[in-house]
């Protein structure tokens, strides 16, 4: 391999056995930085809800989606505003004996919302999940909106993104008689 000579073959070591070459062999290609990207593991369909939409229609559109994902974005006028979730509806109007058809969405959503950019790595990701002490991170450029990520989102992935990370390393070292 690149006009490398055996000056010693068949060294025996404790995890192997090597052969000592007369060069360093380098690798041509300068190997990627282990980073998956948020966009590739976030739920592209979300369900949104008017700011003015009362807690009771909220919930109706909640419950309304097809994949009962228990939260919603809140929009004013089609931008990102807020969260609303199951554990706010529950937690402000349910368990204080509120009327869900006088207090508005926008009354009891999370705002502001912790978001992060789609480009985004999954270790940055969880990261700002267990800074902000949230379970759901809204997927955003700018105002736009891309999605959402939750932590059982990346939990669920976690095996994949170790496999392909694993592989990774294996490319990389390879080429090195590692």
């Amino acid at each position: 391999m690149n006009n490398a000579n055996i000056i010693k073959a068949d060294v025996v070591a404790d995890n192997g056995v090597s052969h000592i070459i007369d060069t360093v062999l380098l690798v041509n290609e300068k190997p990627r930085i282990l980073s998956y990207v948020v966009k590739d593991y976030m739920i592209p369909d979300i369900t949104t809800i008017p700011f003015d939409a009362t807690v009771r229609e909220g919930a109706k559109i909640m419950a309304a989606d097809k994949n009962a994902e228990g939260y919603a974005i809140v929009l004013k006028e089609g931008t990102p505003i807020g969260i609303i979730t199951e554990r706010d509806i529950v937690h402000r109007v349910v368990a204080k004996d509120l009327d869900s058809s006088h207090v508005t969405v926008a009354a009891i959503m999370s705002s502001p919302l912790i978001s992060i950019d789609p480009d985004e790595d999954l270790l940055k990701a969880s990261t700002q999940m267990e800074q902000h002490k949230v379970r759901k991170l809204v997927v955003m450029r700018g105002e736009i909106l891309y999605g959402i990520i939750t932590g059982d989102d990346i939990a669920q992935h976690c095996g994949d993104y170790v496999d392909r990370s694993i592989r990774d390393i294996m490319q990389w070292t390879a080429p090195l008689g590692v």
